[in-house]
């Protein structure tokens, strides 16, 4: 098995402070803290899949620089502008690209950057030797292998491809607030799976999603469907 993770919420997590430590300070200050926080996670990662499969290779990713869907819209996670960031988040994101020879790129993010070594290793060696490690849940518009490591839903997901693709357009009905794309708030899972419940293939789940948007946006239409579709669809390729 090829383990693809995508270390990124691993960095943030590392820089805070276990709730056990009762100190009222949120975040580490000192690095060696939060790279030995960083280390365990990351081997405990490893070690239960281990228990599972027998790895063969580990690629590590995490901060990637800028991002094209900034340039789509403006509103595009200006949520988070206003959310204190760790101070040593840059540290430690540049401690894992030394340490863990990580791969990080400009223009995309790190969910993208993913999504394409997924694509690529995939078709050499077969969807089922090769596994997505992350808590994100935009890896499930792919019909991959992942592991989400979160303890409170720790599973592994083979995800098949009439379930990437109901997932992908199910996204684009309830968004992504973390990302502040919001197209048809207050339109959930229920109204979806009531909706779309007798598309099969991409054709009809487009079609139906644009009349939707015809529906609600009229004459912009097109230009929201376009601006949706970019922000939540990962490049895989």
């Amino acid at each position: 098995m090829i383990l693809l993770i995508d270390a990124d919420s691993l960095v943030y997590a590392s820089c805070l402070r276990a709730k056990q430590e009762n100190s009222s300070e949120k975040f580490y200050t000192n690095i060696e803290d939060s790279i030995a926080k960083f280390d365990e996670q990351y081997m405990k990662i490893v070690n239960d899949l281990e228990e599972i499969y027998e790895i063969d290779k580990i690629i590590t990713f995490n901060g990637s620089k800028g991002n094209f869907r900034k340039i789509i819209t403006e509103t595009y996670k200006a949520n988070r502008k206003a959310q204190e960031q760790p101070p040593l988040l840059d540290d430690m994101h540049q401690f894992v690209k030394d340490e863990y020879n990580s791969i990080w790129g400009y223009g995309i993010e790190t969910d993208d950057l993913v999504s394409k070594y997924w694509f690529d290793i995939s078709n050499k060696v077969g969807r089922e030797n090769v596994m997505i490690v992350s808590i994100d849940k935009d890896y499930k518009q792919f019909p991959a292998l992942i592991y989400n490591y979160h303890f409170k839903r720790k599973k592994i997901y083979d995800i098949s491809e009439a379930e990437a693709l109901y997932n992908f357009y199910e996204q684009m009905i309830i968004g992504d607030a973390a990302d502040n794309i919001q197209y048809f708030k207050g339109w959930g899972a229920k109204f979806f799976e009531k909706n779309f419940k007798d598309c099969k293939t991409k054709y009809q789940y487009t079609k139906k999603m644009y009349l939707l948007f015809k529906q609600k946006y009229k004459g912009k239409a097109r230009q929201k469907y376009v601006e949706c579709y970019n922000l939540l669809k990962l490049r895989a390729y």
